[in-house]
């Protein structure tokens, strides 16, 4: 169960860094600027770089969606390893609760036979 909480804050720690990255690539482009008037091999320039930042945000978006679904499953399987563990727990208490019976069951036995020797041994 410690395993899959730990599994859980490293999923929820890469969906931050995901986030983080989506939102510095967000930031990245509302930096940049077209030129709006010279060479034309400078608007070219510019425009590549609009291209190729929409592309690392497509990379980023697609990088926060795929973490949300491993943060996700994660959940999912420590959700399953606690009821797992439950269960061993509620099993293990029904174990020790047999065992006292048992215990309680022979010694109310064995004050039964004491009281019948030292009622046969007054007579």
């Amino acid at each position: 169960m410690q395993k899959s909480e730990q599994v859980v804050q490293k999923a929820n720690a890469d969906l931050n860094s995901a986030v983080m990255a989506l939102e510095i690539s967000y930031s990245s482009l509302e930096g940049l600027e077209s030129p709006k008037s010279g060479r034309m091999c400078d608007m070219l320039a510019a425009r590549t770089l609009l291209d190729s930042q929409r592309v690392i945000i497509q990379h980023s978006s697609e990088w926060v969606g795929f973490a949300k679904s491993q943060v996700s499953q994660a959940k999912e399987q420590l959700k399953l390893d606690t009821i797992e563990y439950e269960k061993f727990n509620y099993l293990e208490i029904q174990e020790i609760k047999k065992e006292i019976k048992k215990i309680k069951i022979q010694e109310a036995k064995d004050l039964d036979e004491i009281a019948l020797m030292t009622h046969g041994q007054n007579k």
